[in-house]
């Protein structure tokens, strides 16, 4: 800032014969002011955390353009910059912790894993909903390799199953919940194994290392596309992901990020994330996630 040329001519005399003190009391702030350094704009800096359900690099490339997205938007909704970084975990379990702790500023997570986190942090906001279809469920799906001759759940008695992560929503509780109703727990199969990744799981059933395993619809589809042997047995309802925001994120923050998501459902940048945008939900929307939790302690 350049300051204007009287201040700087001023003599110690001609302050003097100013007609009040606080003449001089301004001149001298404004000429304090001026010989300051000016401060940039305040930024603001926000962590995006998840965790690896497929292949790390596949979520960067997934995530990145989204994030790039929400920074131009919140710095406008928000009048001051937004810069957004990333982390990913190697595991759900670091995945959660990192949120509770805030670790993050907000993350998207499967439906248990919020349940888990709400837990351990009460102050866990939730941000929004993916919609799929205008709809706040979409499918889980249980494979088996494409030759196989099994037709239903319960014909997996005395067989072998691959899930995803231990604390998966699909790959774990639901699907498990699934089986008990079909009459199988864990002793009435001949073996199991949690493989951590949705992708694992599929390409392990069409290797015939499992007889069947669970996983996220959309990653059944990409595996076979890609020539990975399996066919669906059986589906089963799931909640879609929950977008949360730490315990201690700005709630002016987290308002402008919901402003942002559920304004541009039609945006193709929004739609390689949540293909039919994004919904308000609430932590009553994932009761349904909590009993399937529940019913799979019997498993």
């Amino acid at each position: 800032m350049t300051c204007p040329a009287f201040f700087l001519r001023v003599s110690t005399s001609s302050m003097f014969k100013l007609p009040a003190v606080a003449g001089l009391w301004a001149i001298l702030t404004a000429f304090a002011f001026c010989i300051l350094p000016q401060t940039a704009a305040a930024e603001v800096r926000l962590t995006f955390g998840t965790y690896a359900a497929d292949k790390p690099t596949t979520t960067v490339k997934k995530y990145r353009p989204f994030l790039s997205f929400l920074e131009a938007r919140m710095t406008a909704e928000l009048g001051e910059p937004v810069k957004i970084r990333m982390k990913i975990a190697k595991a759900y379990q670091e995945g959660i912790d990192d949120l509770a702790n805030g670790e993050v500023d907000f993350a998207r997570f499967g439906p248990a894993s919020y349940v888990h986190v709400k837990t351990a942090n009460p102050g866990i906001q939730l941000i929004t909903m993916e919609s799929k279809n205008g709809e706040k469920r979409f499918k889980g799906v249980i494979v088996v390799h494409s030759d196989s001759d099994i037709a239903t759940l319960a014909d997996l008695a005395g067989k072998s199953f691959a899930f995803g992560d231990e604390l998966s929503t699909i790959g774990r509780y639901l699907s498990q919940a699934a089986l008990l109703e079909s009459g199988i727990s864990s002793k009435g199969l001949s073996g199991y194994d949690f493989l951590g990744r949705h992708d694992l799981v599929g390409e392990a059933v069409g290797a015939g290392r499992f007889t069947a395993g669970a996983l996220k619809e959309s990653t059944y589809k990409q595996l076979v596309a890609k020539g990975v042997p399996i066919r669906v047995l059986a589906s089963f309802d799931n909640v879609t992901k929950p977008w949360l925001a730490s315990s201690n994120t700005d709630p002016d923050v987290v308002a402008a990020m919901r402003r942002v998501m559920l304004s541009s459902e039609n945006e193709e940048i929004v739609r390689r994330i949540s293909k039919n945008g994004f919904l308000e939900g609430t932590d009553q929307d994932y009761d349904f996630v909590r009993q399937g939790m529940e019913q799979s302690l019997a498993f």
